[in-house]
C-alpha cells in the first residue's frame, strides 16, 4: 500500500516565520512602518480611496490632518500585517505579554451565548487570538477563504491557534454563527464594511448614506444574545484590547434603527483615532439608488 500523501506546507515555511516571530517588537514593527510606507507610495489608487473616505467621513477637518490621517493609516496596516508573525508563531507568553486586556471581560465569561462586536480596526486579528487565548469558552467566527491553498492554511491555523475555535466559512452565510449562538459559543462578528445592497440598509455612517449590514441585530435577536463590542488598538508595548459592557437595548427589532445605532456606536470609537480604522475599504461604494460613485 502506497504511503498517505502529505498535507500540503503551509505558506510560508513555518520555521522562519517562527524565527521572524522572535525578533524584538521594535524590529518588527520597524518593518511594519517600511511596509505600510512603501504601500502608501506604490498603492496610488488605495491611497486615493483612504484619501477619499476621509475627506467624506471628517470635511471639517483641515487637509493636512486627513493627510497624517492617511500616512498613519498605511503605516499602522503595514505593522498589523507583520505582527501576525508572533501572534501566530511566538511563544503563547509573549502574546500574552504584548495584548493586554482590559475592559468588561465578565460580559465574555459569562454563560449562554455571547455576541462579539469587533469592528475593523486594525487590531482585529490581535483581539481575537488574545480573547480565544485568554477566556475559556467556545469560540466562533466567520472566515473567507484565501484563493491560494497554503495561504489559506496558515492564515486559517493563525485564527485556531488557541482554544480550537470553529470557523465558519463566509459562502455558509449566517446560518452556520446562528447556530453556534443557538449552541452558546461566543460569535466574533465584523459587520461594519459594505458588502454590497443585499441585506443591507442606507443608514448614516458620519453623515454619509452608506450600506450597512444588518446582521448584528439580526444575529443578536436569532440568538438570544448580548452584544459586546470589542476595541482593539496598536501601541508602543502591542496591543490594548478593551471589552466595553453589552450595548443596552439593543437590538429593538427594526432594521434600519438598529443599524444606525451601530454606526453611532462604531463612530465614537473612531473618533478616539481615526488612523487606527481600516479605511482602506471603499465604505461607501454601494450607493442608494440613482446617487453617483462617490469613487
Amino acid at each position: 500500500m502506497s504511503a498517505s500523501p502529505s498535507p500540503p506546507t503551509p505558506w510560508p515555511s513555518p520555521w522562519w516565520l517562527r524565527a521572524l516571530a522572535r525578533l524584538p517588537l521594535p524590529v518588527l514593527r520597524g518593518a511594519g512602518w517600511l511596509l505600510g510606507a512603501a504601500l502608501w507610495a506604490g498603492g496610488g489608487a488605495r491611497r486615493r480611496v483612504v484619501w477619499r473616505n476621509l475627506a467624506l467621513c471628517f470635511p471639517a477637518q483641515p487637509w493636512w490632518r486627513r493627510g497624517v490621517w492617511t500616512w498613519r493609516t498605511f503605516v499602522h496596516f503595514g505593522q498589523a500585517v507583520l505582527d501576525r508573525l508572533w501572534l501566530w508563531h511566538a511563544p503563547a507568553a509573549v502574546v500574552a505579554q504584548r495584548v493586554r486586556l482590559d475592559g468588561a471581560l465578565d460580559a465574555l465569561r459569562q454563560p449562554g451565548p455571547v455576541l462579539v462586536f469587533a469592528p475593523h480596526f486594525m487590531g482585529l486579528d490581535a483581539a481575537w487570538t488574545r480573547l480565544t487565548q485568554a477566556i475559556q469558552r467556545r469560540w466562533a467566527g466567520m472566515y473567507a477563504p484565501q484563493t491560494q491553498a497554503r495561504l489559506d492554511a496558515w492564515v486559517r491555523a493563525g485564527r485556531q491557534r488557541f482554544g480550537a475555535p470553529m470557523t465558519v466559512s463566509r459562502h455558509t452565510g449566517m446560518r452556520g454563527l446562528v447556530r453556534a449562538l443557538r449552541q452558546g459559543y461566543a460569535v466574533y462578528l465584523l459587520p461594519d464594511m459594505d458588502l454590497g445592497a443585499e441585506a443591507a440598509v442606507f443608514v448614516p455612517f458620519f453623515g454619509v448614506p452608506a450600506a450597512t449590514v444588518t446582521s448584528l441585530g439580526r444575529l443578536a435577536a436569532l440568538g438570544s444574545a448580548p452584544v459586546v463590542p470589542v476595541i482593539a488598538r496598536l501601541d508602543a508595548r502591542g496591543y490594548t484590547v478593551r471589552v466595553l459592557p453589552p450595548l443596552q437595548g439593543f437590538p429593538i427589532g427594526d432594521d434600519r434603527a438598529d443599524a444606525a445605532r451601530m454606526n453611532e456606536e462604531l463612530q465614537r470609537w473612531i473618533m478616539a483615532d481615526p488612523s487606527q480604522y481600516h479605511w482602506l475599504h471603499r465604505r461607501f461604494k454601494t450607493r442608494p439608488p440613482g446617487a453617483p460613485s462617490l469613487y
